[in-house]
């Protein structure tokens, strides 16, 4: 038979680019990198005949000439295989249900001795339940894997019983929100919260610095000389900070804590302070001080119990209002932002000779960070309940095979063949 004429491929630069950059992709399937392979080499100015061009790539002549057709057909897309029908499913659909609702329960629930999921066990359950013929191992991972579905693995995750948490976290986020406007009006938001537990380290060996080619290298033998406590404030609308340096938390420290801030920040009408819930955060010397400080009368005999201090210092009437975050709400705390930027750029590779060392680095960083970096930070939660931005029959496993998958960071070729969740 006569060979069949090779199509032409004109290639835009666009085009061109996603195909080489599927080529240099370390995680691009060999098979689809040879197809890529194909399509540049067939748009060459020489334009070679299927016959030369299997030659060089390494394949056989109709591979060759069908990719380069469901290119000129398809474009991009059409070098991913086509979906196949297959066998018909040997298992039967309540069976196939039945297996993803025993996996979809906790093993307790099921009577079994175990507290996790394995195959055999799920095998093993559904065997006695629907007293059937036993379903292999592979069968059992394969209809778990249609719908994403591993009960085998877990995760830890905090549920709040806080009643109020939407309109306490609501509330904050609004003070987050109009913390500039605020602040022009004479209103100041401060995040308060403590860094507790600093360890003071110091190498037995001294840090080596990089060099080309090599990373900087660290001593992982230390020597402990105690640790150090930072009660540190934030002015949301600047990102000023104020602080106080101890070797603990108690409530007398927190309260010299509060003078020492109100001090250092500038003069304001108002004063709207956000902390966690921390029992030295609402104690009767705390109340003692916030009652001088707005001169209203200050009665110990009616805030005995910590739910009358926290409603006192919440006033609103007050010139100093506390709004304790919701419990297992602390990171609404903006506070722990400035933390992970203390814990990235001085905890984490410090080395100090001594107690006395430290507080003198650590003050020289917060000194540098109010001079230099003191910024307002960009809050995004509004408050509302955390909802997913994509929905699932946009993700990329659902366009592909028809179900919902997730992934943090999607592969190069992926990100060109499903552009549209490619984040």
């Amino acid at each position: 038979m006569p060979t069949p004429f090779a199509p032409r491929i004109i290639l835009s630069q666009n085009a061109r680019a996603d195909l080489h950059a599927l080529l240099r992709a370390h995680s691009t399937p060999q098979s689809l990198a040879l197809r890529a392979r194909i399509v540049l080499r067939a748009a060459d100015l020489d334009r070679p005949s299927n016959l030369a061009l299997s030659r060089e790539v390494g394949c056989a002549n109709r591979t060759a000439g069908k990719w380069r057709r469901r290119y000129l057909a398809l474009g991009l897309s059409g070098l991913q295989d086509a979906v196949r029908s297959g066998r018909p499913k040997a298992i039967a659909a309540p069976t196939r249900v039945h297996v993803l609702s025993v996996a979809s329960t906790l093993p307790q629930d099921q009577e079994r001795p175990v507290t996790r999921w394995t195959l055999d066990e799920i095998a093993t359950t559904v065997r006695e339940t629907l007293r059937t013929d036993p379903l292999s191992r592979s069968s059992i991972w394969r209809i778990l894997h249609e719908v994403d579905l591993k009960p085998h693995k877990s995760e830890y995750w905090l549920n709040s019983h806080d009643e109020d948490f939407d309109a306490k976290a609501h509330t904050i986020c609004q003070l987050y929100v109009k913390a500039l406007e605020a602040y022009e009006q004479g209103r100041l938001v401060i995040c308060c919260d403590e860094k507790t537990g600093m360890q003071v380290l110091e190498r037995k060996a001294p840090t080596k610095p990089a060099q080309p080619g090599r990373r900087e290298r660290r001593e992982h033998e230390y020597i402990r000389h105690g640790t150090r406590v930072l009660i540190n404030s934030l002015a949301v609308a600047t990102g000023q900070i104020a602080w106080t340096l101890g070797a603990t938390r108690t409530a007398t420290d927190f309260v010299a804590h509060l003078k020492h801030t109100y001090q250092h920040l500038p003069r304001m009408k108002c004063y709207a302070w956000v902390m966690d819930n921390l029992n030295t955060h609402w104690s009767l010397d705390v109340c003692r001080l916030v009652a001088r400080w707005c001169k209203v009368p200050f009665e110990p005999d009616k805030l005995k119990k910590g739910m009358q201090r926290r409603a006192f210092l919440s006033d609103p009437s007050h010139r100093h209002v506390f709004h304790f975050t919701p419990k297992h709400g602390s990171w609404l705390n903006q506070a722990e932002l400035f933390f992970g930027t203390l814990q990235r750029r001085f905890l984490a590779r410090g080395s100090f000779r001594s107690v006395k060392d430290f507080e003198r680095c650590l003050v020289g960083f917060l000194k540098d960070y109010n001079t230099r970096h003191a910024h307002p930070y960009r809050w995004t939660y509004t408050g509302e309940p955390l909802v997913r931005d994509t929905p699932f029959s946009c993700t990329r496993r659902q366009q592909r095979q028809g179900r919902a998958c997730f992934s943090p960071r999607p592969k190069r070729f992926e990100k060109l063949f499903y552009p549209y969740n490619a984040i």
